[in-house]
């Protein structure tokens, strides 16, 4: 399978593409992980935040939210890491993160990564050199832990 990935500005989303990153993020993160939050935060659209999104026959498959980092000091952030059930299995997991490591590394190479992980996923950010740098804590009520992957 063939997928075409794509690293946006948040102003290059179509209305489309923006609608099928909230049903897709709708569908698992609420539905799925029965799992209701406010994933409506108001950092899609601001500032020099980045969409992720990997794309099979015009269908949203796998994708991520990349936070540019807010100081110098401060980290990027990738989160909202998802892929769709119907695409689990096909490994588009580690590739969304080699994409959005990538793409990290491209845009604020001097910063660090960070992400806030589901804790039953520590082994998985582990393969890609990301660091548990936190207890474990609830949020939403589903057990996380901060990790963080140094510069290059």
């Amino acid at each position: 399978m063939e997928v075409y990935w794509q690293d946006l500005h948040h102003s290059d989303l179509s209305v489309q593409q923006l609608y099928q990153i909230m049903a897709l993020r709708n569908a698992v993160f609420i539905v799925e992980q029965n799992c209701p939050y406010q994933d409506l935060d108001g950092a899609d659209l601001a500032g020099e935040n980045r969409h992720l999104l990997a794309v099979f026959d015009r269908q949203l498959l796998a994708y991520a939210r990349i936070l540019a980092p807010e100081s110098l000091e401060k980290p990027v952030k990738i989160g909202r890491v998802i892929v769709a059930s119907e695409a689990r299995g096909l490994s588009l997991g580690n590739r969304l993160m080699e994409q959005a490591i990538a793409c990290c590394e491209h845009y604020w190479p001097q910063h660090k990564i960070f992400l806030s992980a589901q804790a039953h996923l520590q082994e998985f950010y582990a393969r890609f050199g990301f660091l548990v740098v936190s207890d474990s804590y609830l949020e939403d009520n589903i057990p996380h832990i901060d990790m963080v992957r140094a510069a290059k």
